[in-house]
C-alpha cells in the first residue's frame, strides 16, 4: 500500500493542504487565532472555551459551560461542511477533574443531544487554569470532511 493509503499512486480529490481559516459568522470575531483549520479535508478545530456571542462565559456551572464549549465547537465543524460523525478527535481540559466526573451523566446527556451518539477518540486533561479565568472547560478537536461535504471558502 502507498503512503497515500490508494495503494495505486492516486490521490484524494482534495488535495490542495493550503490551510484556510475556518471562522463563522455565529461565533465572536478572533484575534490573533482562528476557530479552525482546514487543510485538505481535515479540520482543526480551536480550542473552544464557553464563551457566548457577547464574549462572556456562560454561567451556571461545568454543565452549561461544556454545553456552550462543545456547540462553539460544533458552530466551527458545521462552517466547514462537517457534522458529528465527522470528529475523530476531541481533547476536553477542566480545571476541575472531580467537578466534571460529578456531572458526567449530565455531560454525556448533553454530548448526546448535540453530536448524538458519536463518540470519537477522545482525551480529558486536567490544568490548573485557561485562558479566560472563570473558564472551567475548553474543548478542541480534529474532523475528516467528506468532499461532497466540505466547504473550502474561506470565513
Amino acid at each position: 500500500m502507498s503512503i497515500d493509503g490508494y495503494g495505486d499512486g492516486m490521490t484524494s480529490k482534495t488535495s490542495d493542504l493550503t490551510p484556510i481559516a475556518v471562522n463563522p459568522a455565529d461565533l465572536a470575531a478572533p484575534s490573533g487565532y482562528s476557530h479552525g483549520t482546514l487543510s485538505g479535508n481535515t479540520l482543526y478545530l480551536g480550542g473552544q472555551t464557553a464563551l457566548d456571542a457577547d464574549m462572556q462565559i456562560v454561567e451556571g456551572g461545568i454543565v452549561e459551560q461544556f454545553r456552550q464549549a462543545f456547540s462553539n465547537v460544533l458552530t466551527t465543524l458545521r462552517a466547514a461542511g462537517g457534522v458529528p460523525e465527522d470528529l475523530v478527535s476531541i481533547t476536553i481540559y477542566l480545571t476541575d477533574i472531580p467537578d466534571y466526573q460529578a456531572h458526567g451523566r449530565e455531560i454525556g446527556q448533553v454530548w448526546r443531544e448535540l453530536a448524538g451518539p458519536v463518540y470519537p477518540a477522545m482525551a480529558g486533561i486536567g490544568t490548573t487554569g485557561l485562558w479566560q479565568t472563570e473558564a472551567m472547560v475548553e474543548i478542541l478537536g480534529v474532523a475528516v470532511i467528506p468532499d461532497e461535504r466540505l466547504v473550502r471558502s474561506a470565513t
